[in-house]
């Protein structure tokens, strides 16, 4: 009997490393339009090709197309630019910021500004988004006050969060946004657990959740599906596929053998794949979802695809691990370049209209980070000591009497 060979482990690798090529051709990608609509309310057993194809809207000339166009109206697509751009410069600044030692730690959304916008402004007022730290969008689409936002980010005296959260970790119950974690996994189960109360309340109101795409190979997110599949939790599950989790590209997590959206099948619940900066195309995806889940339909999986742009965090240096202008090649641009051309191509917009607004956002951002600063920044201006005692105990023990005593507080 011949030798039987020795068994090798498979190790997945990324298609470009520094000084490589960048090649996005392992990325499945489907033309706008293409993709089917389904009926709201049809069956699971026949939306099981969904997951293995892209929802498109806008052509690469700036057409919206085929049966996903939502036909929204030239004042709400202005309003998602402005929200797109405004979120944009914000991070500009403030990482700008970070840089100048104002804060300790930031993190931007560059290239993924659609995502949290488009479904900020589709969702209604008492939904809940459980949120990453990509979607400040979601917060500024819905007009919360910058200025509280670089308060909290400055970790000063008027920071919202008293100074308990990290920087970009915001919560913000009025505006529909959960309190932010560091640990991403547990944001569907929350997700789906606040969702499940709502069906038991018998309101109407749903959650959102988010993760990335790495936190699909933890415990977390198999777990949260089971639970909104057989309880039929009224929430969107959405997988933010930015092909890089830190420096861990996709593929350790299972990019390389089918799509994120297919994990939706072992559960029976609809998965969809878009295109992440689509603004037009998340708008619909997120309606459709919204949809079904308020017509007590359960749940959907989305799968947006995009790119990180920008480091992980102010800690990162993309450069380390992939191509220095692999950003330039995403096949599926830039959110905020796309919307504009789009709106151009209507008649409604312009270029020179474009820059007046930047300037007049960049003018307001300006005014919220000066108000701030002259409260404080990092350091410089923190919350009081006796807010570590506030809001924890309804009714403080022995110990945390002493212990504000021995404080003189």
């Amino acid at each position: 009997m011949a030798k039987q060979a020795g068994l090798s482990l498979h190790i997945p690798v990324p298609s470009a490393r520094p000084g490589d090529e960048a090649n996005f051709e392992h990325v499945p990608l489907t033309a706008a339009g293409e993709t089917r609509r389904p009926r709201v309310d049809a069956s699971e057993a026949n939306l099981r090709d969904m997951p293995y194809e892209l929802v498109r809207v806008l052509d690469d000339d700036g057409v919206a197309v085929g049966p996903w166009d939502p036909q929204l109206d030239d004042e709400t697509l202005s309003r998602g630019l402005e929200a797109m751009l405004q979120t944009r410069l914000f991070e500009e600044r403030l990482f700008r910021a970070h840089r100048q030692g104002k804060t300790s730690f930031f993190m931007k959304s560059t290239g993924e500004e659609a995502i949290g916008v488009a479904q900020s402004m589709v969702l209604r007022p008492g939904d809940m988004c459980f949120p990453t730290y990509r979607v400040q969008g979601w917060l500024i689409a819905r007009n919360y006050p910058m200025t509280d936002m670089i308060n909290q980010i400055y970790s000063n005296e008027k920071d919202p969060l008293k100074g308990r959260q990290l920087p970009i970790l915001y919560s913000a119950r009025d505006y529909g946004f959960y309190s932010l974690s560091g640990n991403v996994g547990s944001r569907f189960g929350h997700a789906v657990g606040w969702a499940m109360a709502s069906a038991f309340k018998n309101v109407d109101k749903i959650a959102l959740g988010y993760i990335g795409e790495g936190t699909t190979a933890e415990g977390d997110f198999h777990e949260a599906l089971t639970f909104a599949s057989v309880y039929r939790a009224p929430v969107i599950l959405v997988i933010t596929n930015n092909q890089w989790a830190i420096s861990t590209f996709s593929g350790i997590a299972g990019a390389d053998l089918t799509t994120f959206a297919a994990k939706a099948l072992a559960y029976g619940i609809p998965g969809l794949r878009v295109d992440g900066n689509d603004f037009l195309a998340m708008w619909a995806v997120t309606q459709w979802a919204a949809d079904r889940a308020r017509a007590n339909l359960g749940p959907t999986l989305i799968e947006v695809v995009t790119y990180r742009a920008a480091g992980h965090s102010t800690s990162d240096d993309p450069t380390k691990y992939r191509p220095a202008d692999e950003a330039a090649h995403w096949p599926l641009g830039d959110p905020i370049e796309r919307l504009k051309a789009h709106l151009i191509g209507r008649g409604t917009w312009s270029e020179e209209r474009h820059v007046q607004l930047e300037a007049e956002l960049s003018e307001r951002l300006r005014d919220a980070q000066r108000e701030a600063e002259t409260v404080g920044t990092l350091g410089t201006s923190k919350p009081s000591v006796r807010e570590m005692f506030e809001g924890v105990f309804k009714e403080p023990d022995w110990r945390v009497i002493e212990q504000r005593r021995e404080l003189g507080i």
